[in-house]
């Protein structure tokens, strides 16, 4: 055979070849769920939402671990604070709005209690996420030690006089893994309910997606199968983004009738077009 031939001939083979089988690909999808919403907040963001009223700065500290830090994102902006801020900014276009992240990998509450003073009260937030009980799991005692350490978290938050949010762990299989996931859930929203404060069931939205959505879990996690990837931090802080403006927006409301606001679902707020994300290949994804 001439050896000018075996270039088209490799191409017609290449050509003729059956694609991977469809269990074999990874599908990431283009857009969020467009599904109601689970997101509520079950407390006001009064302070949030008068300050953005009188057209003030707002500051937006994010602090937890790595699943804030943004391990398993392709990019430092693919973090779910940053896609946060971008959603913020788009509903409230004349705000100066400001979302902070203050994740570290493989922390949990004790070693975000210690670096508090400097990486969140220092910054003088309007607003606290506080991601917490993920790494607790995998820690001797860590659940019998969280109803202490949420109460600390909370009375810390609240003593310089910035509003909160409380988000719990992420549905994934390392985390379903351990049998007290499901005791940390509910631990988080127990303490959250004693405390007046807001919590935003991140366990539950990932759960939704994998069950009623019918994704499985590699179209929104990492490799590693507990990190989310692009896709999932995008439309996680979408979400989260949602029940934000909607508890705002309830707020304002009342301002403006001069009652108390009640929380409302997150449903009833029009949510910006989805970005595509493509599937993430991070650097570094402890845990």
């Amino acid at each position: 055979m001439h050896l000018r031939l075996l270039a088209p001939l490799a191409l017609s083979a290449l050509l003729a070849a059956p694609a991977l089988p469809a269990a074999a690909q990874t599908v990431i999808p283009a857009g969020c769920p467009t599904a109601k919403t689970l997101a509520r907040l079950n407390a006001p963001l009064a302070r949030t939402a008068a300050k953005l009223r009188a057209g003030e700065k707002v500051v937006i500290v994010a602090i937890g671990s790595s699943s804030t830090a943004g391990a398993g994102a392709s990019v430092p902006d693919a973090a779910y604070p940053s896609r946060l801020q971008a959603m913020l900014r788009e509903r409230f276009p004349a705000a100066d709005i400001t979302v902070v992240n203050r994740g570290i990998n493989g922390q949990d509450a004790p070693e975000m209690l210690a670096r508090f003073d400097t990486d969140v009260a220092a910054l003088k937030p309007t607003l606290v996420i506080w991601q917490s009980g993920v790494n607790a799991l995998f820690r001797e005692g860590g659940l019998a030690a969280a109803d202490a350490l949420l109460h600390e978290a909370i009375a810390r938050v609240k003593a310089i006089g910035a509003d909160l949010v409380l988000v719990d762990p992420q549905y994934a299989p390392r985390v379903l893994a351990d049998a007290d996931s499901g005791p940390m859930v509910n631990l988080i929203a127990k303490v959250a309910a004693e405390e007046g404060v807001a919590v935003y069931p991140r366990f539950a939205l990932m759960r939704d997606w994998h069950e009623r959505a019918s994704m499985g879990f590699e179209s929104f996690l990492w490799k590693d199968q507990f990190h989310m990837n692009d896709w999932g931090y995008n439309c996680f802080a979408r979400d989260l983004g949602r029940a934000l403006v909607a508890n705002i927006e309830s707020q304002q409301r009342a301002a403006d009738v001069g009652g108390p606001a009640k929380p409302v679902a997150a449903s009833t707020v029009a949510a910006p077009a989805a970005r595509p994300a493509a599937m993430a290949v991070p650097a570094s994804a402890a845990p």
